[in-house]
């Protein structure tokens, strides 16, 4: 039997997958033994590079992106909503605007009314005033103008001549005349003034707006020219005693 094995096994020389192969056997027990020699109870630890989590990639930009485009949508509604409040508030103003000027057409238009009638009732006043205030001689020729004034506001007819024919007829122009002699006088009732109208008949045809004195020259003058009016139809018609 040979001797000293073991001396010629470990004489020989050890290959690199022997190195290799011895290497992995001396970490693999020294993790068993590790593993073994922790209590149940216990955590184990693992190196930094096992429990380092696998980094997940992301990008802040998208965030930004939807950020940007939330803030845009909000600015876009509130810029609407100011211009459809712009446009309220402006038709609000148009309209505001209208109607002051239809307001003030009307207030124009009822002054100038206004001022027309007023006008108006000034030119009538004033024509009344001078018609009041126009002033007649105090002789026959003012007398027969002022009857016929008097007559044309009344409607009864008659001309200055027809009036004045029978004037100088009657009594020749005095408005103090007097019929004592005729039927009359004998019954009480006689003629008189420039038109010798009988008291009855002055009365029964007076014209307002002139005297009730008889010999007042307008006042007999207007009655007579009324009756004849009635009578004749005119005192233009009138060419005797009536």
């Amino acid at each position: 039997m040979p001797k000293n094995i073991f001396s010629r096994v470990q004489s020989r020389s050890l290959t690199r997958h022997h190195k290799i192969a011895m290497a992995g056997v001396a970490t693999l027990g020294a993790a068993a033994i590790g593993f073994s020699a922790v209590p149940s109870g216990a955590s184990t630890t693992t190196t930094t590079e096992a429990a380092q989590p696998a980094a997940v990639a992301f990008s802040t930009e998208q965030i930004k992106d939807v950020k940007a485009s939330v803030t845009d949508q909000m600015a876009g509604a509130s810029v609407k909503a100011e211009q459809i409040a712009a446009k309220k508030k402006a038709e609000a103003a148009a309209a505001a605007k209208k109607k002051a000027a239809a307001e003030a057409a009307k207030k124009k238009a009822a002054a100038e009314r206004q001022a027309k009638e007023a006008a108006s009732r000034a030119a009538k006043r004033a024509e009344a005033k001078k018609a009041a205030q126009k002033s007649y001689p105090n002789n026959l020729d003012g007398w027969i103008r002022e009857s016929l004034d008097v007559m044309k506001k009344h409607g009864i007819p008659g001309s200055y001549e027809g009036i004045k024919r029978n004037i100088i007829r009657e009594s020749s122009g005095n408005p103090r005349a007097i019929n004592n002699w005729d039927i009359n006088a004998i019954n009480g009732i006689p003629s008189k003034g420039l038109l010798q109208v009988i008291p009855p008949t002055f009365k029964h045809w007076h014209v307002p707006g002139t005297s009730w004195d008889i010999y007042d020259p307008v006042a007999n003058i207007t009655a007579a020219c009324n009756y004849a009016a009635d009578k004749y139809g005119s005192m233009d018609n009138v060419d005797s005693a009536y």
